[in-house]
């Protein structure tokens, strides 16, 4: 015999609300706990590094073929191009020195006028890069603009999943009784990606 439990929808609407709250809540908790992490803070100035000098490197080459050329030939996604790379640019260059000042101190800077540069820079050079595309061929420049937007919540899922995996990792250790892990086996529980391996 079969029981049939009736689920008020206004309370299931609730449960469904403080589960995506208590998610929220964590997700904040991961990110600030990276953040205060040293080793954490030295490869985001790693990785940011190299985020810095791949865009300038890009709008150096996308941008190379209208320095020559006349600007009424230029239609306007050459334009948006080198103007969205003239203002990024210099300001990737501030960031990589900037970057140069956080490795030499060992940590990431707060400042807010820094992380406002940071966002504006890397905009300006991707709208550079969808434009220098489009200027291309049109396809390309949707091809860009899509696949930057998947490869960054791929970046994003990786990233989250990694440093949960971490915080799982440190709780259960803390946790765990001295010596009950071999020195063989891994750091943290193992990715359900990673599984059939």
């Amino acid at each position: 015999m079969m029981t049939v439990v009736e689920v008020d929808p206004e309370q299931q609407a609730v449960l469904i609300e403080q589960a995506k709250e208590e998610a929220r809540r964590q997700a904040a908790t991961v990110i600030e706990q990276a953040a205060q992490d040293p080793e954490q803070q030295r490869e985001w100035i790693q990785q940011n590094n190299l985020i810095y000098g791949g865009l300038i490197a890009i709008g150096l080459v996308l941008v190379q073929p209208f320095i020559t050329a006349a600007t009424p030939t230029l239609n306007w996604s050459a334009k948006i191009c080198a103007i969205a790379f003239s203002v990024a640019i210099p300001l990737l260059a501030a960031l990589i020195l900037v970057s140069r000042q956080e490795t030499f101190r060992r940590r990431a800077t707060d400042s807010l006028v820094v992380r406002a540069t940071r966002a504006v820079a890397q905009l300006l050079a991707f709208v550079g890069v969808v434009a220098g595309f489009w200027h291309i061929v049109w396809l390309a420049g949707v091809g860009i603009l899509v696949s930057g937007f998947v490869a960054m919540m791929v970046h994003s899922a990786g990233y989250f999943r990694l440093e949960h995996a971490a915080t799982s990792a440190t709780s259960a250790t803390s946790a765990a009784p001295a010596g009950s892990a071999g020195p063989g086996e891994p750091a943290g529980p193992e990715s359900p990606d990673d599984a059939g391996e």
